[in-house]
């Protein structure tokens, strides 16, 4: 195990703890572009689950290769399906955003090979 890849896996679960922590304790900044997204509320705290989910997976992915893995894809695939709802939407400035924190979890799945 390098220590790119483990640092590059602790952030990118802090980024999406971080993530879920803004939609549990409904974060202006995070409630608020979801609701202008079109993003159902009643989604929201399954949003959250998914994305605590993956921090934790990430976490445990550092003892348990695989499960690193397997959390590093699904958070990737969350986000790319962030880009989805985002230019759905027609916000295009907020692109960025997942992506932003797509990068880590994509990098800890390249790493983690």
């Amino acid at each position: 195990m390098s220590t790119a890849y483990v640092v590059v896996t602790v952030l990118g679960a802090v980024m999406a703890g971080f993530s879920a922590g803004s939609v549990f304790f409904r974060a202006e900044w995070t409630v608020k572009p979801l609701a202008d997204y079109g993003v159902p509320r009643a989604w929201w705290p399954w949003l959250g689950v998914a994305k605590a989910a993956g921090a934790a997976g990430l976490l445990a992915g550092l003892f348990l290769p695989v499960v690193g893995v397997l959390a590093a894809a699904g958070l990737v695939l969350y986000f790319l399906g962030a880009v989805v709802t985002v230019v759905r939407a027609r916000w295009f400035s907020h692109v960025p955003f997942p992506l932003i924190y797509a990068a880590p979890a994509a990098a800890s799945l390249v790493l983690g090979f």
